[in-house]
């Protein structure tokens, strides 16, 4: 079994500081890796990332992260990314990278994401210059995402997980305004997440959404928003060659 413990939407700032650090010290003896999926940031500003860093530093298991809208909000989502690289994360935008879990190639594929809608109710790439830029942008994360994992997968990982801010389905949105869910995800990045036959999908983004959900292709998917899993992270158990996942939460 490959342990995954996962969160996203913390939205730390100066005055969260070493709120999240006493339960992540724990991992190491409850998860392989932690996985962050980002909006880590209230507005994405380096004194709000630099909490964010100070909480990940010298944890017992990897780090792993993509960020969120919120952590783009101030233009400063490099300085962000850098300052979480420093202090020890790996910070995936249209990449991939594998970790090595007791012998087990453990692929982790991350991107941001973005909206765009579900299958029957999506945006077009039509019209304004804008409107075809928006869904470009998603066209361009979902097909980043799946390169990503289907290179993992040539290189021979034995368990595949995308990791996302947006949401690839509308069943782990269940709980959110209808009328917002375009704003919430695509299904572009649940194709992609099927073509590479993932064996876990995990976002966040949907802070009123529900944990559970999957895609067409029968690929468990997690909403791993804090305000949906209400700890300071949950776990899920992987088995290696299998698409299938035992929930727990920490």
């Amino acid at each position: 079994m490959i342990r995954v413990a996962a969160v996203g939407d913390i939205h730390l700032a100066p005055d969260s500081r070493g709120l999240l650090r006493p339960a992540w010290e724990t991992l190491g003896d409850r998860a392989d890796m932690l996985l962050l999926a980002g909006d880590l940031t209230r507005h994405g500003t380096v004194e709000e990332a630099e909490v964010v860093a100070d909480e990940i530093k010298g944890l017992p298991v990897p780090v792993v992260a993509v960020l969120g809208n919120h952590d783009y909000h101030s233009d400063l989502q490099d300085e962000v990314t850098g300052l979480l690289e420093r202090a020890g994360a790996t910070v995936l935008e249209g990449e991939g990278t594998v970790l090595d879990v007791g012998g087990t190639k453990v692929g982790i594929a991350g991107t941001k994401g973005f909206g765009g809608g579900f299958a029957g109710r999506s945006a077009g790439e039509f019209g304004e210059p804008e409107m075809r830029s928006f869904v470009r942008y998603s066209r361009r994360c979902a097909a980043d995402l799946a390169r990503s994992l289907l290179d993992l997968r040539e290189q021979g990982c034995e368990v595949l997980i995308a990791l996302t801010h947006f949401s690839p389905v509308p069943d782990t949105l269940a709980g959110e305004p209808p009328e917002i869910y375009p704003f919430l995800g695509t299904y572009l990045l649940a194709e992609a997440v099927d073509e590479a036959e993932a064996d876990l999908a995990v976002h966040g983004h949907a802070h009123m959404g529900t944990e559970h959900g999957m895609t067409a292709g029968g690929v468990k998917v997690r909403n791993v928003a804090q305000p949906v899993i209400g700890h300071a992270f949950a776990l899920y158990h992987v088995p290696v060659g299998a698409r299938i996942d035992v929930p727990s939460v920490g």
